[in-house]
């Protein structure tokens, strides 16, 4: 066994500690009388001994021979092909038939025949197809499953009810216990209630409860956790109504106090980390006992903060707060505690001022670029930046006088490292010299542009460039936030997991990344004058056709319009599928090389599959070809057949 914890990595990724619980597993899903196993904290993931000691990853099972099993922890759904049983937890299965048995029917089948059971004389046989019945034994209701039947009475029932792997549900009926010593405690027979998956010990006299990892390992009655409160804390075991000085929130029973200070705080507040890194600000975060900043916000939910309870706060920037439940939430921190670890100054800058006009960018060492000032009339559709992919258009950016190479004055301003709200771990920017192509996480578009990265999250460099607050010129009056919702995108009205919201009032604007991402103003062939990004015509009446799909169009959606305003035009048609790929770049996808090329010839290329010709102003050329032709995702479908054709 290693000091940091046992390694059980077919089941959990974390070092698990050794611990004893009567809880449910979440190895089997299932209670056992047997307290052994491990547990990881951070996850509250706790793994019976029996089930997580000798697990191999492949097994051969009796009652499928012909195929090994494969285990799957907390991958898909399982019923039990052997007890019927339903689990999202552990399970073996066989990747050519589909075949699976849950772990402890991997471990334990049940047996063909049951020759005796306390409620029937005669033998029992199990049955592996799925049948409609209703079980005879005690808990008497319909079944649909796998079941065991006596073929003498005709009369079937749940395997759970007539076989039980040994050392399942074997529990004392009646414990005494030193938090009620008035009354023994009786196990709650039958079910689980519906508010739990746990058993329950219960003085029906005293309506006193104890769930069974309390019964095996009480909390103890008073402690002493400096880092909590400077005072020995005891517990009062009952069910109490209290504000937890801690986290603010309201609780309900057996809270830990202090009485000279009255001081309350519930349980698992006791281990709230100390210092942290949360995704949502640059700096760390530290606990302390009272936040003392009136009317201020919480910079994770945006929602008001009780100045006279504990929280974490920023020692750099004075008024940022963040509530405790908040700040510690599963999709914001990391999980890392970083008290006692010196904080290492990085350098984030990306570029070194050489003159008022010339920076040195880490980007590009080889040489100085050199700033150009956009006068917001000439559209420049001649250079791309190097790093979002897109052209430079009216925007002010930095050229190389020496080689093809530029960013605009905002993607040469983003630092080397930074925080995002989309991930836990800081994000480096990658220059992506070698063009790599990868798809957003947050917006999906693909692109072989600059990225924000860190292990397998990917970011281009427009979105992971969002900050909070985020101000989008569709939406002035208000600033947005992130807050993990799934809504209608009021730019483009298709369902969206990740969402920028207005939190003010009733407001309820949303925005997905992409839609917050587009860029403002375009040049497409279609018309000699830029586009310009219209928020929709949201009092709109009678039919609006794209220009360029010839399709109808939808004005209450976000559309390009010219500069007459008489075309409404699709984003989609207007960017194409590929608008995050570098023109003259070499771009590899579905397993082939393609020349990422203008789509602005007097000739547009033609597909011969689809019967149209590519509108969308980047298409991509596969190698090695004179004429093989692909402006869209649905073009590419043809690549590989060799169907497109000049």
């Amino acid at each position: 066994m290693e000091s940091e914890g046992v390694s059980l990595p077919l089941i959990h990724e974390h070092p698990m500690k050794p611990w004893n619980d009567l809880r449910k597993g979440d190895c089997c899903g299932r209670f056992v009388s047997v307290s052994d196993g491990y547990y990881c904290k951070n996850c509250d993931i706790f793994v019976h001994k029996k089930c997580g000691d000798n697990l191999s990853e492949f097994i051969v099972h009796p009652s499928h021979p012909n195929h090994t099993l494969r285990i799957r922890f907390k991958i898909g759904f399982c019923i039990c092909r052997l007890c019927g049983r339903e689990t999202w937890n552990t399970f073996y299965r066989c990747q050519v038939c589909d075949f699976k048995v849950d772990l402890d029917c991997a471990k334990h089948p049940p047996p063909p025949v049951i020759e005796t059971f306390e409620t029937h004389s005669h033998k029992l046989t199990f049955l592996k197809g799925l049948t409609e019945f209703y079980c005879c034994a005690k808990c008497g209701k319909a079944g649909d499953g796998f079941t065991y039947k006596c073929e003498e009475c005709d009369v079937a029932f749940h395997v759970d009810c007539v076989w039980h792997p040994t050392g399942e549900l074997n529990y004392s009926p009646e414990v005494s216990h030193s938090y009620h010593s008035l009354h023994p405690l009786k196990l709650l027979t039958g079910p689980p209630p519906d508010y739990s998956d746990e058993l329950f010990y219960h003085c029906s006299s005293c309506n006193f409860t104890l769930d069974m990892r309390c019964v095996l390992n009480p909390p103890p009655r008073s402690l002493v956790d400096l880092k909590a409160h400077g005072h020995q804390l005891t517990l009062l075991p009952r069910i109490f109504s209290f504000s937890c000085n801690a986290c603010g929130l309201k609780g309900d029973r057996s809270p830990y106090m202090c009485v000279q200070c009255d001081f309350m705080i519930h349980q698992d507040c006791l281990g709230l980390p100390r210092v942290i890194n949360i995704n949502r600000h640059d700096h760390r975060v530290s606990r302390t006992s009272v936040l003392g900043v009136v009317n201020s916000v919480c910079g994770v939910c945006r929602k008001k903060v009780d100045w006279t309870c504990g929280g974490f706060s920023c020692q750099r920037c004075p008024g940022y707060v963040v509530h405790s439940k908040c700040a510690t939430r599963d999709d914001v921190w990391n999980g890392k505690e970083l008290e006692g670890i010196p904080e290492e100054e990085e350098d984030v800058e990306p570029y070194v001022v050489v003159d008022g006009n010339t920076i040195h960018h880490f980007s590009h060492k080889e040489h100085y670029l050199r700033r150009i000032h956009g006068n917001g009339v000439l559209y420049e559709d001649n250079k791309w930046c190097s790093a979002c992919t897109h052209p430079i258009g009216l925007q002010s950016f930095y050229d190389c006088m020496d080689c093809d190479f530029s960013l605009h004055h905002k993607c040469a301003e983003c630092p080397k490292k930074k925080w995002h709200v989309l991930h836990n771990e800081r994000l480096t920017l990658v220059t992506n010299k070698e063009q790599e192509v990868f798809n957003c996480d947050a917006c999906n578009r693909t692109s072989n542009g600059f990225m924000y990265k860190d292990g397998d999250k990917n970011l281009d460099v427009l979105c992971g460039s969002i900050t909070e607050p985020f101000v989008h010129p569709s939406h002035p009056e208000h600033p947005l936030y992130y807050i993990p919702t799934g809504e209608l995108c009021d730019g483009c009205s298709n369902m969206e997991r990740r969402m920028l919201r207005c939190i003010e009032g009733d407001c309820e604007y949303v925005l997905g990344f992409k839609c917050a991402t587009l860029p403002q103003v375009v040049k497409h062939r279609v018309d000699d004058h830029p586009l310009s990004l219209c928020y929709g015509e949201k009092k709109a009446s009678g039919k609006y056709w794209c220009d360029i799909c010839e399709e109808r169009t939808y004005p209450n959606n976000w559309f390009y319009t010219c500069k007459d305003q008489r075309a409404s035009l699709h984003t989609e048609c207007v960017l194409g599928d590929f608008e995050g790929l570098m023109p003259r770049s070499v771009a590899k996808l579905w397993g082939e090389s393609y020349e990422v090329e203008l789509n602005n010839s007097v000739t547009r290329p033609f597909c011969s599959r689809c019967k149209s010709r590519c509108m969308y102003p980047i298409k991509l050329k596969l190698l090695g070809t004179s004429g093989t032709y692909a402006c869209s995702y649905f073009c590419s479908s043809y690549l590989t057949s060799r169907g497109l054709e000049r």
